[in-house]
Order: C-alpha cells, then structure tokens, then sequence
C-alpha cells in the first residue's frame, strides 16, 4: 500500500467517533501509515516552563518581622547564586534591600495551602501573613533572614545584586552562604531525598500545583545509551 500521511484530528472529525483517533493509532504502523499530529500555536499567552519550582522567599522587616511570599519566577543561575524576578512594589523587595539578606524554601504537599496564602496576599497590606498562615519563623544560621520550623530545606542567601530589567521586574542575585535541611529529609547517606520532602511544582499551563514524582533515570548516563551506540 502506497505511503499516506493522515492527520488524526481530521480522521477523528470525519468519523465523529473518538474511536476512530484511537483505531487511527493503533492500527496505523500494520497499514504504513505515518500520522501527523497537530500543533496549535499559543503565541505570548502560552509561555511557561515545566516544571516549575514553588519558591518562597523569606526575609526580616525593619522590626524584625519575619515575611514570606511565593516567587514564581525564579531559581538556580549558577553553581552557588540563585536569582528571581519580583515586581516592584513587593515587601520582600524592600527588606532585601535593608537587610541584604534573604532565603529561599521550598513548598510541600504538606505545606500548599500555606504557600499559596502567602503568595495571594502581599505582605504590604497584611503586616502579619505569616502569623497567620501557621508557619513558624526561625532564624536562619548564616544571613539575616527566616527559615520556617515547616519548610524542610532552606537556602541562606546573601543579597549581591538588585536589577532594574526592561521587562518591568527587578532581578535579584544572591549567593547562596549555606544550605540547611532537616533530618528528616536526610537519605541514609546523609543527602536530601526528594522523595521525603514531597514537593510541588506549579503547572502553570492550568494553574494547578502537582507533586514532584518518581526517579526514572539517571542524570548524565542515561544519553549514553546514545553516545555509545
């Protein structure tokens, strides 16, 4: 039978059966049929990076009062800096700036429900968010920031740059100082466990958090199989 290229949507509208779309696949590679499937072009409104990290960033008031706001934009720039684009009128934008200071934590499925408060409410009109959030400030060991008695895993960072980007957000650098976790989401070898900590990620495709999943392989060996072939 000569080549034929068919598109599944078209085979699906045209017998008006989702059954068609389903046979169309299964069916396609024992009648040397090669299947195109459609792309739809979301143009600026589709942008988005999966997955997406749930960073909160914590930081001390002139008073002394702990604050915590989730950043969606944001992460790992470089070996020992992490970097997050905030809009401009943010409160932790204004006490990173005093304090030179800040830290960065991780939402849990333990923890969702207080990472989104914290992020839908601004810490300029709601002085006292975290209090009522229920999280549980701590002092960080080596910058002048938060940690959180509920947040596992936290990193100590150093304010290094505060960028004013054409985009309309401020960048801003830090170096990461130390890197402090709980026990609790130690492995036997004494490293994180992804798995313990039950991270979420935001899809921010729908809108929904999801949790981190499974390992399914292993970084810098598995294009081996590749490489060497």
């Amino acid at each position: 039978m000569p080549m034929m290229f068919f598109s599944c949507y078209l085979l699906a509208k045209i017998g008006n059966n989702f059954h068609n779309l389903i046979k169309c696949i299964n069916f396609a590679p024992h009648y040397n049929i090669i299947i195109r499937y459609m792309r739809k072009n979301f143009g600026q409104k589709g942008v988005f990076t999966a997955p997406q990290p749930v960073l909160l960033i914590g930081t001390y008031d002139e008073n002394g009062v702990a604050n915590l706001m989730n950043v969606a934009w944001g992460g790992q720039c470089s070996e020992h800096h992490v970097a997050l684009n905030l809009g401009h009128e943010r409160q932790t934008l204004e006490n990173m700036r005093q304090r030179k200071a800040f830290t960065v934590m991780f939402a849990t499925l333990e923890t969702m429900v207080q990472a989104d408060y914290v992020g839908i409410v601004s810490g300029l009109k709601v002085h006292d968010k975290v209090a009522k959030s229920g999280l549980t400030p701590m002092k960080a060991e080596m910058v002048d920031a938060p940690a959180f008695e509920q947040l596992p895993v936290t990193l100590e960072c150093k304010l290094t740059s505060v960028r004013e980007e054409k985009t309309g957000e401020v960048r801003v650098v830090g170096e990461v100082i130390n890197v402090s976790a709980d026990e609790s989401v130690l492995n036997e070898k004494g490293k994180v466990d992804f798995d313990k900590m039950h991270l979420i990620c935001f899809d921010e495709a729908t809108l929904k958090y999801r949790l981190i999943g499974e390992v399914v392989g292993n970084a810098f060996v598995e294009g081996n199989k590749i490489r060497k072939a």
